[in-house]
């Protein structure tokens, strides 16, 4: 395909010429500024960037594709055969594996490296076990000079693109001088979770309000939220609150629990906050209570809302499952919560709710839940950032969303 980057145009010319040790300076500048290469828009949309991933090929064990796992942007269409949209191309005469992507200039997503040392009809299988080998397979950008994004399950962390407009993530990196909370690890009535509490806490200097959040052994262990609470304290945009991050005991029970189940509801509220307000001081006001998920956890962050407003007055829900059937006729994607709030009185609970502009399973039915919740009278927020199912997009609006759901002083 036609080198869109300047850059590498120029690259491509100074090997063409003989110019001596051009890839070693182009190599150098990209190790300094690091990578993805990011370049004016080449139609001139100044709300447009050109991205390029790059990946150096290794001399001794060269590569037969490269994949760039663009974190949503590659997902929808990436068996596509030889145009699939995360096949890289490799420069003639170079070391140089490239893919440029032009992208809204506030986009952010998590992204990988996937090298292939094998035919290419193997390497872009659309079978679930090929695709899940690739990503057990995937690996960082070496040369990315931006925190990684880690994962769980034994695989290798991401890196992030963050283009210049993207909404600015301001608590979630580790501040020198700021006080750090108190983490510990509980079981409550056989669950694993994961409790942060604010530097000085005291149970008995409560009651403290409280914030539980979904799909915890993410947010505790793996992406250490609580790095995030502590910040939000320091700058008194959250007042100090017992953070109870609930383990899903795995897939299988995950989606069990995190579809609208009455069941698991009734615990958070019956079991996990009785306990929490014993044991941490936690209050019991549904007004300083804040329920949060992601994806099917911020389906059931609404429902938890909708079932239990009298011990859940505020719900935060980023990228949630409203598409969920419920075995009716509408099922396939009944959007039965949705329209549950159609048919039921108003309750007394105010909502957040934001997803991806390229969540485009997702999108819809989100837009659908405002909607519905605006013409019924309630408090709700709605916003859409330019970025897809991501903890790289998610860990931003969390922390805002709980400040702006509870706020600080």
């Amino acid at each position: 395909m036609p080198l869109q980057s300047p850059a590498l145009r120029e690259l491509v010319n100074a090997v063409r010429h003989g110019i001596p040790d051009a890839l070693g300076v182009f190599w150098r500048h990209a190790a300094t500024a690091g990578t993805p290469l990011v370049e004016p828009d080449p139609e001139g949309d100044p709300a447009r960037r050109l991205v390029t991933f790059l990946w150096r090929d290794d001399a001794a064990r060269p590569a037969t594709d490269v994949l760039a796992l663009l974190h949503t942007v590659t997902d929808k269409d990436r068996h596509a055969g030889d145009l699939a949209p995360h096949l890289m191309e490799k420069l003639p005469g170079t070391d140089v594996w490239a893919i440029s992507h032009r992208l809204r200039a506030d986009h952010r997503a998590s992204y990988q490296f996937f090298v292939a040392r094998g035919p290419r009809e193997e390497t872009l299988r659309a079978d679930r076990g090929s695709w899940l080998r690739v990503l057990d397979a995937a690996v960082p950008d070496p040369l990315s000079t931006r925190p990684q994004l880690p994962s769980r399950d034994g695989r290798n962390p991401s890196s992030v693109m963050e283009l210049p407009d993207a909404p600015v993530q301001a608590w979630a990196a580790p501040r020198p001088g700021t006080a750090r909370g108190e983490r510990a690890d509980a079981v409550v009535d056989g669950r694993r979770v994961h409790v942060h509490l604010p530097a000085g806490h005291r149970a008995g200097g409560g009651p403290y309000p409280v914030v539980v959040l979904l799909d915890g052994e993410m947010w505790g262990p793996v992406l250490d939220f609580g790095t995030a609470l502590d910040n939000l304290y320091a700058d008194e945009r959250l007042p100090r609150a017992v953070t109870l991050m609930v383990d899903t005991m795995g897939r299988a029970r995950r989606v069990e629990d995190l579809s609208c189940s009455e069941e698991f509801v009734d615990w958070l509220a019956d079991v996990l906050l009785p306990w929490a307000a014993q044991t941490y001081g936690a209050t019991a006001d549904p007004a300083r209570t804040v329920v949060a998920g992601q994806s099917a956890g911020g389906l059931t962050a609404a429902f938890a809302a909708f079932r239990r407003p009298e011990r859940f007055g505020n719900a935060l829900s980023q990228s949630g499952s409203f598409w969920w059937p419920d075995g009716t006729e509408f099922d396939g994607g009944s959007e039965w919560l949705t329209r549950q709030f159609v048919v039921s009185e108003k309750l007394p609970v105010r909502l957040r709710v934001e997803v991806g502009l390229q969540e485009w399973m997702l999108l819809p039915q989100n837009r659908h839940l405002r909607n519905v919740l605006e013409a019924r009278g309630y408090e709700v927020a709605y916003g859409e950032f330019n970025g897809g199912h991501d903890y790289a997009c998610w860990r931003g609006g969390l922390a805002t969303g709980l400040a702006a759901l509870l706020g600080g002083s």
